[in-house]
């Protein structure tokens, strides 16, 4: 029965695996595990060095954290204390894309303080999955976890996106952020395409 279950399992990996065609879903798959762990501020750092040829995506959240021996078997599918896929796959899933593109992912957490995931590619990798559409992603993450907030950074070789919905919450008086007009605002903020990088998030620093 065990050996029938994990095959089945792996079957639903690899399922899942095709359908997650960009790292953008990797990020949003990640961070809906921390806000089911309980994070009310979460940080999505993504930094592009086209000289190094690497990018890194950190995401790191004040959740309920994880002591050493949740934090290895978070890295098996197979092992999770949820009954749902999606908290099962998603470390699992996101570090199969860092390898496959010549990276890696650290996770670094400690309990009742949070979680950091941090996963590393190498950029011009032909296996390497493209960002995606993060501007979306991020809208809804927030239109999904008004009551959390979210510290968004995007570096492409030195050029920044900086985003915290801390400082947009302050100026809206009153106005809910998942408000239309102000969920159509921060998408357009983080839809501004930095130098580099072609509207389907396909990355050409690295060639360039």
């Amino acid at each position: 029965m065990k050996t029938a279950a994990r095959t089945t399992g792996r079957a639903a990996e690899r399922r899942w695996t095709a359908e997650m065609e960009d790292l953008s879903l990797h990020i949003l798959d990640v961070v809906e595990n921390a806000t089911a762990a309980g994070a009310t501020l979460i940080e999505i750092r993504i930094h592009e060095d086209s000289r190094k040829d690497r990018m890194v995506i950190t995401i790191k959240d004040n959740g309920q954290g994880m002591d050493g021996e949740m934090v290895t078997k978070v890295k098996d599918p197979f092992c999770t204390t949820r009954t749902t896929r999606r908290v099962g796959m998603g470390i699992p899933l996101l570090e199969q894309s860092a390898r496959e593109a010549g990276g890696s992912i650290e996770i670094t957490s400690e309990p009742n303080v949070g979680t950091e995931v941090v996963a590393s590619f190498c950029a011009s990798h032909i296996d390497r999955k493209p960002l995606g559409d993060i501007a979306a992603t991020m809208v809804a993450l927030i239109l999904g976890n008004p009551d959390v907030d979210f510290i968004y950074q995007r570096s492409i070789d030195g050029v920044t996106t900086d985003l915290d919905t801390r400082e947009i919450k302050e100026q809206l008086d009153g106005v809910s952020i998942t408000a239309p007009p102000v969920l159509n605002l921060i998408q357009d903020l983080l839809s501004a395409t930095p130098e580099g990088e072609d509207l389907n998030g396909s990355d050409q620093t690295a060639s360039s």
